[in-house]
């Protein structure tokens, strides 16, 4: 042993984690230092041993190990063998066994096995660390769960786990077990706390403490408070009597069933770990022995008593479960009785009598808590509950803490008045496992997370008479989820301390001595932000952040810190003033607490018994004895004692207590590091306590003053409150972060733990908040209208102001105290950089600490000094508001705003004001104030600009300050005086507009909102968004009064660009919106008007009104006259070409309008086959016409009204009969007629046998269609009419499209991701690019011009796609619905032809140098040389040479057609119905004939049919029999197919020529030889292919190529292939079948 101790006082070496043991607190006490190879992290003392854990995690054990195999004593440090490769991270020791924590979360335990307490079963004792397994019995696999910390008690083990759940085994510990139960030899999940998260657990010789996180708001599994989680029915009711409430808490659980010895528990006592326990829900919980239901005072009973019926008979009452808060009806009789003997006991009660007494007394405290916490809950709203309920009178008979009244029941002896008054009367609360009751810092907020369901039952007639007015009350504690634990990265002060097991000596702290079987919270801790529980043998501690320490339990030796009964409540431990305690441990009759003192060491303070060396005998002597054997023995402290050595052990991090010993960690200050990091926790521990004492004594009472708001107003009254809340948010920061310092002694003592340093933006944050809070309250003039309220709370000699603020002027006026107190946090701010700074010292300078540091304590220094500007300017604002006319200052003062000049000594004034007029300009921080006799205004900083005046010889210092409505010259009276104001007024712009004055000139483009005031179109208008120069510029919103928004671009103070605006329409009480571009504030380009009215206009603007081309839709489907209209405007009219489908009558017009009306020439179709052309005059078909009917009746002559014949004309018979004369009457309603009736000669054939009237001659012609349309293109490109423009302004038009199309698209997919492809960004990056559009046309450059023009119309936001676009959605109005209507095709088809020519006009503009229509291309011989090399093979492709030739058919069909395909398709489909009918019967018939037969009916020649007589040769195809089908020419036939798949002629012809490549290639291998065709051989072969191919319309495929057939291919081989497939479908329509 000599060895391994030394004394503790002569040892000054360099180390760290030093270990001193002792015994006992007198003077010639002297620790032994224990030496061990490193340094010791952790120690856990047992009732004779003790187990030590050093770097690097090995464990040693120490004292009387009788569990080890050969029981010995271990009088040195012995490792632990069986841990040796596992790194242990924490230890415990119980009285007789020991627990480690390793790396990966398991658990190690070893030691006295006999009540199951390690876990093992089937062991009396385990020698070694043995692992014990915590399995998750809910998971279908064996999950094991980890663990991070053990606490052991005398015959049990509580260990919490990753998840901050608490699991338990051993004796007596497992909650709702009872006490006969036999030990839980296998860990067991606690289930009451589960959901809840446990911050750390502690272990009493036979009872359990748990450190709980409150519930807040935002905690999804807070259990609900107001119902039993039994039966869901009510805890609390409340009755209303006449002049009184009465709140019964007397439900009574009928599931709560108590098994019997031979019956398991039901599943319904067994609850969930989502179920809270039954006593979860109670708010105030009574011992066991007391029904709550006996506790409701109920009117009826006219007893004082809370029993009304004491006779009960046994049989009525229900028996209850054990572990049920409710007694059973002995108890209740039991209670009674002891009730009414102490009722008349004399004063002077024996220490038995008190003792029998308690649990009566945590009754009746109990029981009234209850009533006031319900009250309470209620009392926000509820005043007049607390008079009705008399609590006063209760409050003296009922609470023991408090002298009795003359029916006290309570013991006289040791409560004096005294200690109530010293002592907070909540203490004496009774504990329950509800959430927070009552708390006195925000009991308004708190009382609503209590009990939800008492304030639905609150009556009407009570809430109208709780009228009283009250100020708003602040919590000065952030409630409970209010504040986020700053990000969860700081210790939560939010905690509850649970508590269970035996509670003989009031160990529990419920207020009695009654055994718990399951975990209930110690409501008296509530709200005392308790940061650490510690439990020894009979006994427990509470370590609060505000360094206090709350003791309750056995108390024969003092180890309680105190010397007052009852001890079954949480009392606060005598300390010393200035004494501030972080960190304790208990033993088994003594108490250890560390705290800081007067210097930056930690001192220790002694309570209990005193412990001589060799008393070990003795002690068990005393074991066996009673209380007066032990005092007798050692003697014991009245209060606790300073350790006089503790200064001698250097920097102490931990005490320890256990058994009758004593242990502290302590380390040596190693550069000065030890010492600094103590210094930093102890100067924040000291600072919290202090605000703290402010928070309680000053700023509470003050916000309870009746006459705070009179003194105040109440835009002050709101400031102070803000500033309250902010004082209590700084508070509860500094508490978190002094408990953090404090856990980082306690652990590793170094850097890594520093939230300062990791973490530094948290408190910069709160400080400046903070500092604008002070500073707003401050000019506000808060400070000295608090000069009454204070001399209310305060008195005339306001010492306690004096202290607190630390004020060292004498006779100080209160208002100063005031301010030196609030502004008191700021000097912390410097501490913080001055510790830093020390800090860094103790490192290298070129470490990465030395920089962290470093860089942390220069920015709370950077604080530091703007925190001074501030106040300085606070200071400055607030002597200036002083000074100022006092009407002005009601409206212009502001807490925000702050004074930075102003010109009362006439430095600046106003250009040509009157002589006798006064202009005082003020700057704040937010406005420059314009101030004139008794009138002023402001302009906001964020939308003023200024500038210099250059000077000339007239000498004037001028400034020009521009505000969006007003342009102002300020002269200055020097050029000192000028600068000052510009770069004043230019800092304070950037400062409103960043919030840092960093730019010596405020950015020219800004953000910001602004309201006008000047008469015009913007009156009262609010625009939020960019300016520039004074004016909106860029993107914004603009909202007027009358509900008016438009937003989108501005451009010099107008609308201009892309926005949407919306009009309310008060008649329709709907909106008008317009979606669209504008120019100079008016509605220009190309937008949509969706009307209130449903009409929606998509189009073109002009000036503000419909102009250009445009689609009106009238209504919907389902209204009276739904209607389209799309075409040209002219001034907000129809006007020029349109199309006007009339959906009500289905009847569609295609021609000319003016002012809205039908006017010249035109075309109208109907549903019922009708076809008109002709001409219109007023609306109406007046003058010459032409009728067609569905059976080709057909009338020309003149027409008056719509489908009405007047005048002469001829009609046509379907069978060519005419009558010819003078007709009147409407069509189809019976004709008159005058005139003559002709039938053409049956055997006149050589004339044409009808009067056929070729249509087409009185519609609009197609170039005079859809002008408007292209006009805007051309518009586009920057030219007033067609080709009247520069070609090189064209291309910069279209790049400047392209851009701002692009960059609106890019906002808006930012709002919508996913509008804009990658694909379609490609190619509008392309766009952007300028072709080569000068210089010769190669076949080179004419291809890239091809592919130019497919992606330009591929894409809506080139003109040239716009255009397509456009053309398409024309061309389908008109031919799709009613006008699908076959006598329309030759309209369609010229349309078609129209567009390509109008098209290629524009393309030739663009591309100057491409030559006209049907112009060859010049080819480099090289390259005709290089084409004709490959093979003989690609030559018919090549024959024709199309693309040598420049036609707009094969540059812009591809583009135009595909999209037109479907109605133009379709109307050669309707054209070609007969034709195509007759030639698919033919078709049907003759492909019911086998190959063979086919071709034999058709002529063709046999040696091509594939078929040989001879045997075929290995390898070749399958012969083809007589009856085989559809195998012939297979491969042409597909080919022939995929003319239906196509659109344009041009890729129809190559699926013609490609079929003859097939047949060609079938019959040269069936040949073996070249073959050249001649067209009496091809065309049967071909035919046959064109049977078998069945393509169903194949009339209107021939009919649509040959119109849009590229005329340059007419003539060639192509031309032929087209004449030979033509023929084939006039051959098979004349087929005669045999």
């Amino acid at each position: 042993m000599e060895t391994q101790r030394k004394s503790s006082e002569g040892d000054c070496g360099g180390e760290r984690g030093l270990l001193h043991a002792w015994r006992g607190y007198s003077c010639s006490v002297t620790p032994e230092r224990l030496l061990l190879p490193r340094p010791v992290l952790q120690v856990a003392l047992g009732a004779r041993h003790a187990v030590l854990l050093v770097e690097g995690g090995q464990v040693y054990s120490l004292g009387a190990l009788p569990w080890k195999q050969k029981a010995s004593v271990a009088t040195d440090p012995t490792p632990e063998g069986a841990l040796s490769g596992q790194r242990v991270l924490a230890v415990a020791a119980g009285s007789f066994h020991c627990g480690a924590v390793t790396e990966d979360g398991g658990v190690h335990m070893w030691g006295d096995n006999g009540a199951g307490q390690c876990g093992l079963s089937g062991l009396s004792s385990v020698p070694n660390p043995t692992p014990v397994a915590l399995m998750e019995p809910e998971s279908s696999s064996a999950q094991v769960v980890s663990v991070l910390e053990l606490a052991c008690g005398e015959r049990h083990t509580l260990a919490l786990s990753l998840q901050r759940e608490v699991w338990a085994w051993g004796g007596g510990c497992q909650p709702c077990l009872n006490a006969a139960a036999s030990p839980v030899w296998r860990p067991r999940k606690v289930e009451q706390l589960a959901g809840r998260r446990v911050l750390q657990v502690a272990c009493g010789a036979t009872h359990s403490l748990a450190l709980v996180r409150c519930f807040g708001p935002g905690d999804t599994q807070r259990p609900p408070v107001d119902k039993c989680s039994q039966c869901n029915q009510l805890l609390y009711t409340m009755t209303d009597k006449e002049d009184h409430v009465i709140i019964s808490d007397g439900h009574c659980c009928p599931l709560g069933v108590e098994p019997t010895e031979d019956d398991p528990p039901t599943p319904a006592l067994k609850t969930s770990p989502s179920e809270p326990v039954l006593t979860s829900h109670i708010s105030a919980s009574e011992p066991p022995g007391v029904t709550s239901s006996d506790s409701a005072h109920t009117e009826d009973s006219g007893k004082e008593g809370f029993l009304a019926n004491e006779g009960e008979e046994p049989s009525s009452a229900v028996s209850r479960a054990k572990n049920s808060p409710y007694p059973d009806e002995r108890a209740v009789k039991e209670y009674l009785r002891r009730l009414s003997d102490n009722t008349q006991a004399d004063a002077k009660t024996a220490t038995g009598g008190r003792q029998a007494l308690l649990p009566s007394a945590g009754l009746a405290s109990s029981t009234l808590n209850n009533l006031a916490s319900c009250a309470s809950a209620v009392g926000e709203r509820v005043a007049s509950t607390y008079e009705a309920l008399s609590f006063k009178k209760m409050m003296n008979f009922y609470l023991p803490s408090r002298p009795p009244g003359s029916e006290g029941g309570a013991e006289v002896g040791d409560l004096t008045a005294d200690r109530v008054r010293q002592e907070d009367s909540v203490q004496t609360k009774k504990s329950c496992s509800t959430g927070d009751i009552h708390e006195e810092e925000a009991e308004g907020l708190r009382r609503r997370l209590s009990l939800p369901g008492l304030l639905s039952q609150v009556s009407p007639r009570l809430l109208r008479r709780a009228g009283r007015s009250k100020v708003r009350a602040v919590a000065l504690t952030p409630v409970v989820g209010a504040v986020p634990e700053a990000k969860e990265v700081l210790p939560s002060l939010q905690t509850e301390v649970w508590s269970w097991g035996s509670g003989e000596h009031g160990q529990l702290g419920h207020g009695d001595c009654s055994d718990q079987l399951q975990p209930l919270c110690i409501k008296s801790l509530n709200n005392k932000e308790v940061v650490r529980v510690v439990a020894g043998a009979h006994h427990s501690l509470a370590l609060t952040a505000q360094c206090q320490v709350f003791s309750w339990g056995r108390n024969h030796c003092g180890q309680l810190g105190h010397m007052e009964k009852p001890s079954t409540v949480p009392r606060l431990t005598k300390m010393s003033e200035g004494i501030r305690v972080w960190d304790a441990s208990a033993g088994e009759r003594h108490s250890l607490l560390l705290a800081d003192g007067d210097c930056i060491q930690p001192i220790i303070y002694y309570s209990g018994q005193q412990m001589r060396e060799g008393e070990e005998e003795e002690e068990e002597a005393v074991a066996q004895g009673g209380e007066e054997e032990e005092r007798r023995v050692g003697g014991y402290t009245q209060q606790p004692v300073l350790l006089p050595f503790c200064m001698n052990l250097g920097y102490v991090s931990n005490v320890c207590a256990g058994g009758g010993r004593c242990m502290a960690l302590s380390d040596r200050n190693v550069m000065g590091l030890i010492a600094s990091l103590h210094e930093l926790a102890s100067t924040e521990r000291k600072f919290y306590c202090k605000l703290c004492n402010i928070k309680s004594q000053v700023i509470r009472p003050l916000l309870e003053l009746e006459s705070l708001s009179s003194a105040l107003g109440q835009t002050t009254i709101g400031v102070l409150q803000t500033l309250a809340g902010q004082f209590g948010g700084l508070c509860h920061l500094t508490g978190q972060h002094s408990a953090s310092l404090t856990s980082n002694l306690r652990r590793c003592r170094g850097l890594q733990g520093l939230l300062i340093l990791n973490h530094h933006d948290i408190f910069l944050d709160s400080y400046s908040d903070y500092c604008s809070a002070v500073g707003n309250f401050q000019v506000m003039g808060g400070f000295q209208s608090l000069a009454k309220p204070l001399l209310d709370a305060f008195g005339k000699s306001p010492e306690l102001l004096q202290r607190l603020s630390e004020c060292s002027e004498e006779n100080a006026a209160v208002p100063d105290l005031m301010v030196a107190l609030f502004y008191l946090p700021f000097h912390h701010v410097q501490e913080y950089g001055r510790l830093l700074l020390k800090l860094a010292t103790c490192f290298e300078v070129n470490s990465e600490d030395y920089r962290k540091l470093q860089d942390s304590c220069s920015k709370f220094e950077a604080l530091s000094l703007q925190l001074k500007r501030r106040r300085k300017e606070a200071e400055y604002t607030f002597h200036f508001w002083k000074s100022f006319p006092g009407k002005m200052t009601d409206s212009l003062r502001k807490p925000q705003r702050r004074l930075i000049c102003e010109s009362s000594n006439k430095t600046l004034t106003l250009q040509n004001a009157g002589r006798f007029s006064v202009n005082w300009f003020i700057l704040f921080n937010d406005a420059l104030v314009h101030a004139q006799f008794s009138s002023h205004h402001i302009f906001p900083l964020a939308t003023l600009w200024v500038e210099p005046i250059p000077e000339d010889d007239s000498s004037l210092h001028g400034l020009k300050v521009i505000t969006p409505e007003e342009t102002l010259t300020l002269l200055a009276s020097s050029p000192s005086e000028k600068s000052k104001w510009l770069r004043a007024i230019n800092q304070a712009v950037d400062q409103a507009l960043s919030g840092t004055a960093q730019k010596s000139e405020p950015p020219i483009s800004r953000t910001a909102a602004y309201t006008f005031y000047k008469e015009g179109r913007l009156k009262e208008a609010t625009y939020e968004g960019g300016w520039v120069s004074g004016k909106p510029h860029g993107s914004g919103v603009l909202k007027w009064p009358d509900g008016r928004i438009y937003t989108g671009t501005f451009k010099n103070g107008l609308e201009d660009g892309f926005g949407e605006f919306l009009a309310p329409n008060k008649p329709l009480n709907k909106n008008d919106c317009y979606q669209g571009h504008w120019k100079d504030g008016k509605m220009h380009g190309p937008g949509t008007y969706r009307y209130a009215s449903g009409e929606v206009y998509d189009g073109s603007f002009q000036d503000g009104v419909r102009h250009g081309h445009g689609m009106l839709r009238s209504g919907k489907l389902n209204t009276s006259s739904p209607s389209v209209f799309i075409g040209q405007w002219l001034q907000d009219k129809k006007t020029g070409y349109g199309v006007f489908d009339d959906i009500t009558k289905g009847e569609k017009f295609m021609g000319m309008w003016q002012d809205h009306l039908r006017q010249g020439t035109g075309v109208v179709v109907t549903q019922f086959g009708l076809y008109y052309e002709g001409a219109f005059k007023d609306n109406k078909m007046a003058g010459t016409g032409v009728l067609v009917s569905e059976d080709d009746t057909t009338y020309e002559g003149d027409f008056s009204d719509d489908w009405t014949l007047s005048g002469k004309g001829v009609l046509t018979l379907a069978n060519g009969d005419y009558l010819e004369g003078s007709f009147s009457g409407e069509w189809g309603s019976g004709l008159k007629v005058t005139g003559s009736y002709f039938k053409p000669h049956l055997f006149d054939s050589g004339k044409d046998k009808t009067r056929a009237v070729k249509l087409g001659r009185l519609c609009v012609s197609a170039e005079e269609k859809w002008q408007a349309v292209f006009q805007e293109c051309w518009s586009q490109l920057g030219c007033e009419a067609p080709e009247r423009g520069e070609h090189l302004k064209a291309w910069e038009n279209i790049a400047v499209a392209l851009t701002s199309h692009r960059q609106h698209i890019r906002d808006s997919v930012s709002l919508s991701p996913g509008l804009l492809s990658r694909s379609h960004s490609k190619t509008l990056e392309g766009l952007e690019v300028v072709p080569q559009h000068e210089g010769p046309i190669t076949m080179e450059r004419y291809d890239l011009i091809r592919v130019y023009l497919l992606n330009a119309c591929d894409t809506p936001l080139h003109p040239l796609g716009q255009l397509v676009e456009t053309l398409v959605a024309v061309y389908r109005m008109t031919y799709v619905g009613v006008g699908a209507n076959r006598r329309l095709l030759p309209l369609a088809v010229t349309e078609i032809k129209s567009y390509l020519s109008r098209i290629f006009q524009i393309v030739r503009f663009l591309f100057p140098d491409l030559p006209e229509e049907g112009v060859q291309i010049p080819e480099p011989a090289s390259n005709i040389q290089m084409k004709r090399e490959p093979s003989a093979a690609d030559a018919p492709l090549e024959s024709p040479r199309p693309g040598l030739v420049v036609s707009s058919w094969t540059l812009l069909l591809p583009v135009l057609l595909p999209r037109l395909y479907p109605p133009l398709f379709t109307l050669y489909a309707l054209e070609k119905e007969k034709e195509d009918d007759v030639y698919w019967e033919c078709v049907l018939r003759l492909n019911k004939q086998p190959d063979l037969a086919l071709l034999a009916f058709l002529g063709v020649q046999q040696k091509f049919w594939p078929i040989s007589p001879s045997i075929p040769e290995t390898g070749d195809k399958p012969l083809v029999v007589s009856t085989t089908k559809d195998a012939c020419f297979a491969s042409a036939v597909e080919t022939l197919q995929q003319i239906s798949t196509t659109f344009t002629p041009t890729d129809k012809l190559q699926v013609i020529q490609l079929t003859f490549e097939e047949i060609t290639q079938v019959v040269q291998s069936l040949l073996k030889q070249d073959f050249l065709w001649s067209m009496d051989e091809l065309f049967p072969v071909f035919l046959y292919v064109v049977l078998r191919a069945r393509i169903r319309n194949l009339g209107s495929e021939v009919s649509l190529m040959e119109d849009l057939m590229d005329p340059s291919v007419q003539h060639g081989e192509l031309g032929i292939m087209f004449t030979t497939l033509k023929a084939c479908y006039y051959q098979i329509q004349h087929e005669k079948i045999t």
